[in-house]
Parts: structure tokens; C-alpha cells; sequence
């Protein structure tokens, strides 16, 4: 059996009739050691900011790997709402069917200036956008707390290498990182009633897209042209 998950408490305790999106429990050993060859924040055993953060983990998993919201842990699926910058509300149900790429990185945007068109993606081409483009994962820390429950306030980091490619464009290496700002409201058993998140979507996409896009020209010696016969209106 695998080792136990450090950040996601009950991944390895789930009853045999979960249904897995890809037949059964994921492994985080690729993220997990970026965010801790990574994390800025190393939280004591039992701490606030330790709970916190790694029942935001716990959520993200399930949503990303569980079908069924019956098989939640993290939420409560009959008053789950998840807003992200100021926009209309989630359900759990749309969350889900959605993934977290797409609630993410919805945008209002006229369709031609949109760098990532969230509404054309499925959950599955949008997971496998981004697990090309980060290979080694997307790593997440909390950075501070600000409230206890049931209304937690708190700030996050967000980052991975852009290793592979992204939407034709090629990756460069360099780390993708955002910050952003969110709250948890939990109920008496602390599962998750609504999520709120504010961010730059600039600051993950503008990363993504700086690598050259592969239908872009290269040039190379063999086909430059000298400075005296370029059009003046190149230079």
C-alpha cells in the first residue's frame, strides 16, 4: 500500500466503493516534493495555518480525482457555493462538473482577447493542459491566516515550472507563481459551506503564455537577411 498522504489526511482511508476518476486514489509524490523543495511556510503540527492548508488540499483532491459529491468529505454539496473574483456563485455540482481549472479562469472578456477560453474546455482537456504544462504539478501553500472558523480568511501561493507545453506556446522553465486571497466558511464540523477567491488570473497566465508560440518563426543564420536589403519599416 502507499505511504500516507502528509497533506491530505484521508486519502488512503477511503471506503472500496469511492468512485475514482481515474479507478482509483491519485499519488502526490511529484507535488509534493516541489512544495517542499518550494514552500516559504513550514507550519507547526496541529496549527491553524497547518489545519487550513491542508484541508484546501484535501478539497482539490477530491475535486479533482472523486466523481460523486456523495463522496465528499471536504464540503457540504446542498450549500457549497464557490466565488471566485466577484463573480456569481458555484454550486457544488457545477464546481464539479466545471474542475478547478475552468472555476478558475472563467472570465468576461470579449471571446477574441481571451488567453484561456474556459468555456470551451471540458475537465478533462482543462486538467490536461495544465498537467502538460506543469509536469512536476502546481504546487499551493498557505501564507497567512487571518480568522479562525467558521469564517477563515487567509492569503496563498500558487506555483510550478513551465516545463512542458502550454496552448502551441513552448515552455521556458521559469516558475509560474500567483498570490491570492480566499475564505472558508465551515459548519459546526467544519466541511466547507463556501469559498471565495481573489487573484490575478495575469499573473498565471502572462507566465504561460511568454514562451514563444511553436507556429512562430525561428530564426536561425541561414535565414537572415542583411540590415542594407530588411524593409525600413522592420527595424
Amino acid at each position: 500500500m502507499a505511504n500516507k498522504d502528509k497533506y491530505r489526511s484521508f486519502l488512503h482511508d477511503e471506503p472500496d466503493n469511492i468512485q475514482w476518476r481515474h479507478g482509483g486514489p491519485p499519488t502526490y509524490d511529484d507535488v509534493n516534493k516541489l512544495y517542499e523543495q518550494g514552500r516559504t511556510k513550514e507550519w507547526p503540527e496541529g496549527s491553524l495555518e497547518e489545519t487550513v492548508q491542508n484541508a484546501i488540499k484535501s478539497w482539490e483532491m477530491e475535486l479533482s480525482h472523486k466523481t460523486r459529491l456523495q463522496d465528499f468529505k471536504t464540503i457540504n454539496p446542498h450549500k457549497f457555493k464557490f466565488f471566485v473574483n466577484g463573480r456569481e456563485g458555484l454550486s457544488a455540482e457545477e464546481t464539479l462538473r466545471l474542475g478547478s481549472y475552468n472555476a478558475l479562469l472563467g472570465s468576461s472578456l470579449p471571446e477574441e482577447l481571451k488567453p484561456y477560453k474556459a468555456d470551451k474546455e471540458t475537465f478533462e482537456s482543462s486538467h490536461e493542459t495544465f498537467k502538460s504544462a506543469f509536469p512536476r504539478g502546481f504546487a499551493w501553500e498557505v501564507i497567512k491566516v487571518y480568522t479562525g472558523p467558521p469564517e477563515i480568511a487567509f492569503k496563498f501561493r500558487h506555483w510550478g515550472f513551465f516545463e512542458g507545453p502550454f496552448k502551441g506556446h513552448v515552455p521556458t522553465g521559469n516558475m509560474v507563481q500567483f498570490y491570492g486571497l480566499g475564505t472558508l466558511k465551515v459548519d459546526d464540523s467544519l466541511k466547507v459551506e463556501e469559498v471565495e477567491i481573489y487573484y490575478d488570473p495575469a499573473e498565471l497566465l502572462g507566465g504561460l503564455l511568454s514562451g514563444k508560440h511553436a507556429n512562430y518563426p525561428i530564426e536561425d543564420d541561414s535565414t537572415k537577411v542583411s540590415e542594407d536589403s530588411q524593409c525600413p519599416f522592420s527595424k
